[in-house]
């Protein structure tokens, strides 16, 4: 090989030899188990078509070569002991092709070879084409008249659709429909694009569904497919740029892509498996074609065209919560239920819907105690009445609710929705009790500190009290935790509040400014405000070089609105008078003129001025949605405040494509954390952010970008490893805690003090074999672990670090907790006690945690035995807080799995949606015992005495590289769908297979384990998840199959973004 350049090909021993790795440098990586199947039958397909291609010319070339190929089958049959392999696929000697198959008795047509011809699509049913719009060649019109003539199912996604497009196809459709034929179509009502009559037409026809998304505030369907599903196997499908439309379809310059599934199977099951997805999402609505939905229709086609104005909200269907608030819903519910904490803190940035999320928790409450008394509190009219409409809605009560502001009073104070202004004229006369309000929300409540908040909350003591806020951090020093329980019960991330479109993606800019901040003092988790100011300040290299960079970035300076955060006033007026002498409108706001801040928002809203240099000031509950441009022109060093002034321009608005964001950073101090501001932009990926930053960033949020200069990369990547911890700098940490704080030295209080250190982090690094909390104290000391004592260090270590962390049930970790507290002697059973029934099998959990081996590999003839000997009150001591900071930290709620009527399963101490390492599921099972350990490894597990089937998925099953193929096999459809791909050997009329087909009759149970990856980020392996009990609902193909899976109850909201890989948003 002398060819430079990139490639994706399986090194043969021949091309190994012509590397010539003295002079060049060769990339290669492992081929992962999941992907082998692929890469090698691809590469053998190539060297059998070259076989093929040898045999040499002859009248008895054909026989020739079916002969190869029937030898090529024997001798793969044979290696791997597969008889049906050559029943099934040995070819006859003629060489054939078939092209039809259809029953001469009530046949589908008089003449069979003509109607054969008729609808057989003139590309063939098994090679890709390109259709670009030319007069040369065969026409997408005539081509897709074929495809539905010839289809048994047909499935269409388009943007918009036009009468004129549809027209085309009419007579064919109406053939098709009539046959008892299955016609389903996604579209939209984006711009007013679609035709009424063309969706009503579509509607009127039998066997045919039609749903369309009326979202008219902003895009979302682009997507142009036509899927053609045939019972034969033979699905084909157009992807492109046509949508139902005349010129589109005809005379427009359009390309489409045709895909077969013989030839690209993958995309073809993509595509069909997103349609299903889309099809589930209810962000699609079904037109029934009666006059509801043709009203509907009409009035958002108006609303999207512009020529409709209807000031007040329509809720045109039920509105039901988006995956990401749902799991806000889930996480506070958590927080009651388990924590027992009744005042929660809700943060989420500006327009992600924490008002909507306030009102599905309340009419969970309101269901359970429809006597409630409700106060909602603002400071401004115009979000109190959002809010009102917004209750109204969830509680589908058209009369819930007063309003208490300005000129409103209300006649009853029962549910009222009241200005904190409103509240405190009267907070002294106001004859209600503390315990009036059994429910309070407080809207924007970073505010809580102000002298008129305080009033309310020491006169109410409620039931429940939900502060909601996307600024929990202030600068005036003020702490809002204390009010909530000094926790914040949940969050909306970033990245999912700009996938569900919430927010406006985002172009991210680290820029080198060529300053160094290595010898800028660090104190208290900060750099020093004086020392940054003088560096800044006068600094006009640097100014130059933001000055040049806005240029290259941004479209037109004259027309953006940008907001520039500055480390002090001093820096503020520095930056604007520059930007003043290079003749860029710019304003300035800091305390000294803070009286000004609606004049200079108006000014920068009406682009009177194009720049604001701000300090600290629009961290708190000021936003102007038209904000297209940030500057970071100082290093942010909480991630709390950066994501609060990110937010200042994610605001969505019609105009605004994405906010640009500029961060000029320097040669930083190794304590600023440049990995955990990565981590947010980019959410959870479970690869290490190093690497997220060294593919760059493919995993970010829809829409969104980071740019990094190569010599920022270098810069930063740097600092992400020196900052990476390791057992001299935990030691480090642990030396100089008593010289940070007065509080004691626990495990707790320190990762407290040093909250970007995780408990995942304690325990991730090592010190030979094991490592932990108390090798680290002993370790700061100068000591070493007694080497007769290693052993059981190495059993704690390994419960910590393997399991435990990765164990969610908060019934098991109570267990534990309580075991360790009464040194590992198993208490007697107790009938009344909740978890007594589940004892033995806890307990047995319990020994394969620690020793990870049966009873007699270990040493011990009993199970009570292997527990007493973990007894060691120092190692205790570590588990038992260990344990206590698991617990604390849960936001998965467990519940029992629904009873399905098989003792096994119905006894079972697996709880629903929370997560288990993989041997707990197998000794809950009994497939593990004290004197056997399972050796399961397979992706199923059949437990023959229970008629039970365990389904284990791992959702990326090539963890190192993206792989097309192996990616798509296991996904959620909807939060109650799941499509599994099964083993390759099995077949749907024997064997396991049919057992899938057949679990009604054979009263099978399935249960369904998932989890995201086998490894996580930092190195564990991940424990499943359960979605509990299953029921077939239908299968597609062989060899695999590909099944789908009915879940008895929804699957978990935090896990949605991982397992619906083909969702909207």
């Amino acid at each position: 090989m002398n060819q430079t350049g990139i490639y994706e090909q399986l090194i043969t021993q021949f091309v190994e030899k012509g590397l010539d790795r003295e002079f060049f440098f060769v990339g290669e990586r492992s081929l992962e188990p999941a992907e082998a199947a692929t890469f090698l039958s691809r590469f053998l397909t190539r060297i059998i078509k070259i076989a093929m291609e040898s045999v040499p010319s002859s009248e008895t070339r054909l026989h020739d070569q079916i002969i190869l190929a029937n030898t090529i089958v024997h001798w793969i049959s044979q290696h791997i002991k597969d008889e049906e392999l050559i029943s099934e696929n040995l070819l006859d000697s003629q060489g054939k092709i078939l092209t039809a198959l259809f029953d001469k008795s009530n046949p589908i047509a008089a003449d069979l070879p003509k109607y054969v011809e008729s609808i057989m699509p003139i590309t063939g049913l098994t090679q890709s084409e390109l259709f670009c719009g030319s007069n040369v060649g065969v026409s997408l019109e005539t081509e897709i008249k074929r495809e539905i003539q010839s289809s048994d199912k047909i499935y269409w996604l388009v943007s918009f659709i036009k009468w004129a497009g549809i027209r085309i196809f009419k007579n064919e459709l109406e053939s098709f429909t009539r046959s008892g034929k299955q016609l389903k179509i996604i579209t939209t009502s984006y711009m007013g694009a679609t035709d009424a009559k063309a969706v009503e037409f579509l509607a009127s026809l039998p066997n045919t569904e039609v749903k369309l998304s009326y979202n008219t505030n902003r895009e979302r369907l682009h997507a142009k497919s036509y899927l053609f599903m045939r019972n034969t196997g033979f699905h084909t499908g157009y992807i492109g740029s046509s949508n139902l439309s005349h010129s589109a379809l005809t005379s427009g310059l359009e390309w489409n892509l045709k895909i077969t599934s013989q030839e690209i199977p993958h995309i073809i099951e993509k595509s069909l498996s997103t349609f299903e997805t889309y099809w589930e999402s209810p962000d699609f609505e079904l037109f029934d074609g009666k006059a509801e939905s043709r009203e509907k229709l009409s009035t958002a086609l108006q609303e999207a065209k512009g020529s409709f104005n209807n000031s007040t909200p329509n809720f045109y269907f039920d509105i039901k919560p988006h995956s990401h608030q749902q799991a806000i819903l889930e996480k506070l519910q958590v927080e009651r239920k388990l924590h027992n904490r009744y005042r929660n803190l809700v943060v989420a940035a500006t327009g992600t819907g924490k008002t909507i999320i306030s009102a599905f928790d309340f009419s969970r409450f309101y269901n359970e105690n429809p006597d409630a008394t409700f106060l909602f509190i603002a400071h401004r009219e115009e979000i109190l009445k959002q809010a009102l409409s917004a209750y109204r809605g969830v509680l589908k009560n058209s009369s819930f609710g007063e309003l208490w502001v300005g000129h409103n009073k209300p006649s009853k104070y029962q549910h009222l929705f009241a200005s904190i202004q409103s509240l405190n004229n009267q907070i002294d006369t106001l004859a209600l009790s503390e315990d009036y309000f059994d429910y309070i929300v407080i809207d924007e409540v970073h505010h809580i500190s102000a002298r008129s908040y305080r009033s309310v909350l020491n006169h109410f003591n409620p039931q429940v009290l939900l502060g909601l806020t996307a600024t929990p951090e202030r600068h005036d020093g003020t702490d809002i935790l204390s009010d909530f329980c000094n926790v914040i019960a949940a969050e909306i991330r970033l990245p999912e509040a700009i996938n569900q479109r919430h927010l406006s993606p985002f172009q991210y800019f680290a820029i080198d400014d060529d300053t160094d901040l290595t010898a800028i003092t660090w104190s208290k988790g900060r750099y020093d405000i004086a020392e940054l100011t003088r560096l800044y300040t006068y600094n006009d290299q640097r100014v130059l070089r933001i000055l040049q960079s806005l240029d290259e970035i941004v479209t037109d300076i004259s027309k953006m609105r940008a907001l520039a955060f500055c480390v002090s006033k001093d820096h503020a007026e520095f930056m604007a008078q520059k930007f003043t002498l290079h003749n860029i409108a710019c304003g300035l706001l800091t305390s000294d003129n803070s009286q000004e801040r609606e004049i200079q928002q108006q000014r920068l809203r009406s682009k009177e001025i194009n720049i604001l240099f701000v300090v600290d000031i629009f961290n708190e509950g000021v936003d102007i949605p038209e904000l297209d441009t940030l500057l970071f022109l100082r290093p942010t060093e909480s991630l709390t405040i950066f994501l609060q002034q990110l937010g200042r321009g994610l605001r969505l608005t019609n105009n605004k494509e994405c906010c640009t964001v500029l961060d000029f950073v320097g040669n930083s101090r190794p304590e600023y954390d440049f990995s955990h501001k990565f981590r947010a932009l980019v959410g959870k990926t479970n690869q290490a952010i190093s690497k997220e930053i060294k593919q760059g960033f493919p995993h970010l949020p829809l829409g969104c970008s980071i740019e990094l200069q190569e010599k920022t990369q270098v810069m930063i990547l740097k600092n992400i490893s020196k900052a990476t911890l390791n057992k001299n700098k935990l030691i480090s940490l642990i030396l100089n805690f008593p010289h940070t704080t007065n509080l004691p030295l626990t495990l707790a209080n320190f990762l407290q003090i040093y909250p970007n250190i995780t408990l995942e982090d304690i325990y991730k690094v090592k010190y030979g074999k094991f490592g932990g909390w108390s090798l680290l104290l002993t370790s700061s000391k100068g000591k070493e672990i007694d080497a007769d004592k290693k052993g059981i260090y190495a059993a704690y270590y390994r419960a910590i670090n393997n399991r435990l962390i990765n164990c969610s049930s908060i019934s098991y970790l109570r267990f534990i907790k309580a075991l360790c507290d009464n040194s590992f002697a198993i208490p007697p059973i107790d009938a009344n006690k909740y978890t007594s029934s589940y004892q033995p099998l806890f307990s047995l959990m319990c020994h394969y945690d620690f020793w990870d081996k049966t009873g007699a590999q270990a040493g011990f003839n009993d199970l009570a035995k292997s527990l007493i000997a973990l007894k060691n009150p120092i190692l205790q001591s570590e588990l038992s807080e260990v344990l206590s900071i698991i617990i604390e930290r849960l936001d998965v709620g467990e519940f029992d799995m629904p009873a399905v009527n098989n003792i096994t399963v119905d006894s079972c101490p697996l709880k629903m949606h929370v997560r288990y390492p993989k041997e707990h599921i197998l000794i809950a099972f009994e497939d593990s015992t004290f004197t056997k350990k399972s050796s399961s490894r397979e992706g199923v597990l059949n437990i023959a005495c229970a008629n039970t089937e365990l389904l284990f998925v791992t959702l990326n099953k090539c963890e190192k590289q993206f792989s097309a193929t192996t990616m798509y096999h296991d996904y959620a459809i909807s939060p109650t769908l799941f499509h599994w791909q099964t083993q390759n050997s099995a077949r749907p009329n024997s064997g396991r297979g049919l057992g899938y087909t057949q679990q009604k009759e054979n009263k099978k149970i399935f249960l369904l384990f998932v989890r995201e990856q086998a490894i996580d980020e930092n190195g564990r392996t991940m424990g499943f998840v359960n979605f509990g009990p299953v029921d077939f609902v239908k299968y597609e193909g062989c060899q695999p199959m590909n099944i789908t899976w009915k879940l008895k109850h929804p699957m978990p909201a935090y896990l949605w973004n991982e397992t619906a890989k083909l969702a909207v948003g």
